[in-house]
């Protein structure tokens, strides 16, 4: 199964999100609930350096993918990269909705951060 923890301040600020395990869907290389998963998380990092110019700190091991919020002095750019973010997690549910057996969103509250 794979897990995905979106990890938010007091604010709702998506700080950080984690994701981890395999779907085990189908073999490795057909595998779409895995693929989905990768594509949307990938995407949202790729797309929060490529449209806000802001680097969020990620580490991608094999069946993990850790990732740091990037925040800035202008707050216009960290309001973009929440939006990214509030999409990936919306993409991620619409996964969920068709293949809850295989992949969990969990959703976590921290007093700092953000």
């Amino acid at each position: 199964m794979i897990a995905i923890t979106i990890v938010r301040n007091v604010e709702r600020v998506i700080i950080s999100f984690t994701v981890s395990g395999h779907a085990f869907y189908d073999d490795p290389g057909k595998d779409i609930v895995c693929a989905g998963v990768s594509a949307v998380t990938i995407g949202a990092v790729n797309a929060i350096e490529k449209l806000t110019g802001l680097v969020p700190d990620a580490a991608d091991k094999s069946g993990m993918l850790k990732v740091v919020t990037p925040t800035s002095t202008d707050s216009v750019r960290n309001d973009q990269v929440q939006l990214l973010l509030e999409g990936m997690v919306v993409a991620l549910e619409s996964i969920v909705e068709s293949y809850g057996k295989y992949v969990k969103i969990k959703e976590t509250f921290v007093e700092k951060g953000g």
